[in-house]
């Protein structure tokens, strides 16, 4: 059996974007049962030089169903448009992202290896395959911008742990 470009992707991305639906959800709790503006936890950063995490929560989804649709294209462009600004919304685009996600077939993901992809910012570019994009540029980029999302609430006081973060898990399947 051979490991494939769409089980090193598309199965990790739908597990993660779940888990940052969840932490939406429990984020929104904890505003309401705290009595907390919603904005603090929406527009919140680690430090000032980093983007909120409205921003945090929206690259998720830009580095995984984005970078998919970027190799489909042949060219990724970075996402320039505002984050959604509150919970709802924030909701909405990772329930849209998985959806579309569940929606892509194996063969098409692993039928981009050897593909040419690039990465494309103003007069700037980055040539890549679709297989070194994916798994070079865009998963880290997914990642850091999940435990990011995850940090702030940590940060803000909200209780979550790791388990919140991973999401469920994928498991051998019985026989």
């Amino acid at each position: 059996m051979t490991f494939s470009l769409y089980a090193a992707t598309v199965p990790s991305y739908l597990q993660v974007l779940r888990a940052v639906s969840g932490l939406l959800g429990t984020a929104e709790g904890f505003c309401t049962e705290k009595g907390i503006a919603p904005q603090d936890i929406i527009q919140a950063r680690l430090a000032e030089d980093m983007l909120p995490f409205a921003y945090q929560v929206k690259s998720t989804a830009v580095h995984s169903l984005g970078a998919i649709e970027g190799v489909r294209r042949g060219v990724f462009y970075p996402d320039t448009t505002l984050p959604p600004e509150n919970f709802a919304a924030l909701k909405t685009r990772i329930a849209e992202t998985i959806a579309a996600l569940e929606a892509i077939e194996a063969a098409e993901v692993n039928a981009f290896i050897g593909r040419h992809m690039r990465f494309a910012f103003g007069d700037r570019h980055i040539d890549y395959t679709a297989e070194d994009f994916l798994l070079s540029f865009s998963q880290p980029n997914f990642y850091f911008h999940a435990a990011t999302t995850y940090d702030i609430l940590r940060w803000k006081g909200i209780p979550i742990g790791k388990r919140d973060y991973m999401g469920r898990t994928r498991r051998k399947k019985s026989a």
